[in-house]
């Protein structure tokens, strides 16, 4: 594949999505409004390189060479790719806005992809202008790690736009699977009832986060339910959570933990903040 790939969004899951693409000998831009970001964004990616050095998975050239196809920008106007993904804040105005001035200075021939998990894809395409290029590209956390991708088409999604995603993913390294817009997606409309009765069987006292955690994992799950939010994030699990809880109509078995919203209201949010159900040094 011979394509130029700019990740919008400099954050956890953006930072990850960069290091695999640019890992699969793509050209890769990464672009984010904050400069503070974007320099944390390189700090990561290159202790991430340096630990697959030292683990001998890469050598100190395929370093180089990944090096040598990122690059870094907050000027939007450097933002011309064949292929964008954005992975920003979970904010439906801000996804909008920024893919209305990626329209105007990109070809009519790129393709725009949402990592969002928790908006309506089909609500952003409505607003712009060539919907039919415009598909959602949903990563898991850790990118680098992670195989499985969804590939989430509207009904405005041209068959193009979805090959053009699949062979990206493909191309990555990852397992495509292409479904349709709706709430929550497969994974996390499935996924749901995991997190949700851990968190209820916490409040009712019948067991704490280690012990959920302990027989999750000794009946075949590779991470407990409260290790794995810590590790998405308390903050991204907690608004899928209300998100999935609004558009299904509140339905009582998926209403969002005030568990988890505690952990919000203190800056908890897991292993990025250093404490949420379990602390990390």
């Amino acid at each position: 594949m011979n394509k130029k790939v700019c990740v919008c969004g400099a954050g956890t899951m953006g930072c990850g999505i960069a290091m695999v693409a640019a890992q699969s000998g793509l050209t890769t831009l990464v672009y984010d409004v904050n400069e503070a970001i974007i320099q944390k964004a390189k700090l990561k990616i290159d202790k991430d390189l340096s630990i697959l050095i030292e683990k001998n998975k890469i050598s100190q050239t395929d370093q180089e060479n990944v090096q040598s196809r990122l690059s870094f920008t907050h000027d939007i106007g450097e933002c011309v790719a064949d292929i964008i993904i954005e992975a920003i804040i979970e904010k439906i105005d801000a996804k909008e806005n920024l893919f209305s001035q990626l329209e105007k200075i990109n070809p009519l021939g790129t393709v725009f992809a949402t990592n969002t998990s928790s908006i309506s894809i089909t609500d952003i395409a409505k607003t712009v202008l060539r919907p039919e290029k415009f598909i959602g590209m949903h990563f898991f956390n850790p990118a680098t790690i992670m195989k499985l991708v969804e590939v989430v088409n509207t009904r405005y999604t041209s068959e193009h736009t979805t090959q053009t995603i699949v062979g990206l993913a493909i191309h990555l390294g990852k397992v495509p699977v292409i479904c349709n817009d709706s709430p929550g997606f497969i994974v996390n409309r499935v996924a749901r009832p995991y997190y949700l009765e851990a968190l209820q069987l916490f409040e009712k006292g019948i067991g704490d986060f280690e012990s959920i955690d302990s027989i999750m994992e000794a009946s075949g799950f590779k991470m407990g339910p409260f290790r794995l939010m810590d590790l998405i994030g308390n903050d991204i699990n907690y608004t899928v959570s209300c998100s999935l809880y609004d558009a299904l109509n509140q339905p009582e078995r998926l209403k969002p933990s005030y568990v988890q919203q505690e952990r919000l209201k203190r800056n908890e949010l897991g292993r990025k903040t250093g404490k949420g159900y379990y602390t990390y040094g």
